[in-house]
C-alpha cells in the first residue's frame, strides 16, 4: 500500500479511537448495564475503565488495519497502546494529586492526549519500519491480546487496587456479572 494511503488510514484510526472512545463512555449505562456492553465499554468512572476507552477502539482499529493494509503493524500498535495506557493514569493522578480535585473537562483532555500519544508512537515506529520482524509481530500481537483479555477479566473481577476504584461510588468493576 502506498505511503499516502497508509497515512490516511492512520488519521482515520486516530479519529475512530477518539470518537469511539468517547462514545463507549456511555454505552454500558445506555444498555441498562448489560454484561455484554461491559465487555467493551466503561462500567464506572475508575481510571482502569477510562483506560479501556482507549484500548477497545485501538485494538479494533489495529485488527482492521492489519487485515486491510497487510502491514507489519502489531509491534508498533502494541507500543502505541502501552504508551497511551500509561499516559492516562500518569496525567490523571498527577493533576488530581497536585490539585486535590478531578474535572470532567480535564479528564476528557487527558483521554485525547493519550490517544494522540499512542498514535504518535505507533505512527513513528511504522514510518521508520521499527520492530517489523516476525518475532516482534508475534510479541506485539501477544501484548494486544493479553491487554484485551485483562480489560475483560478485570471488568468483572477487578483487583483491589486504587486504579480500579470508582472515585464517585468507591466500588470496582461491573455491577452486573456474566
Amino acid at each position: 500500500m502506498k505511503e499516502r494511503n497508509w497515512r490516511r488510514w492512520e488519521v482515520a484510526g486516530l479519529f475512530f479511537a477518539i470518537g469511539a472512545g468517547n462514545l463507549l463512555h456511555f454505552v454500558y449505562e445506555w444498555s441498562g448495564e448489560s454484561p455484554v456492553a461491559a465487555l467493551f465499554s466503561a462500567v464506572n468512572e475508575s481510571t482502569w475503565e477510562h483506560m479501556k476507552l482507549l484500548a477497545v477502539p485501538w485494538i479494533l482499529w489495529t485488527a482492521v488495519e492489519l487485515l486491510v493494509l497487510r502491514r507489519s503493524v502489531l509491534a508498533a500498535r502494541a507500543a502505541g497502546l502501552v504508551t497511551g495506557l500509561a499516559v492516562i493514569p500518569l496525567l490523571y493522578y498527577t493533576y488530581t494529586g497536585a490539585l486535590g480535585v478531578s474535572s470532567s473537562l480535564v479528564n476528557i483532555i487527558i483521554f485525547q492526549l493519550a490517544v494522540l500519544a499512542a498514535f504518535a508512537v505507533s505512527f513513528c515506529m511504522q514510518k521508520k519500519r521499527r520492530l517489523t520482524g516476525p518475532v516482534w509481530q508475534l510479541a506485539g500481537g501477544a501484548v494486544l491480546l493479553g491487554l484485551a483479555a485483562l480489560f475483560v477479566w478485570w471488568t468483572f473481577e477487578p483487583p483491589q487496587l486504587p486504579v480500579f476504584i470508582d472515585p464517585t461510588t468507591g466500588l470496582a468493576g461491573a455491577k452486573t456479572k456474566f
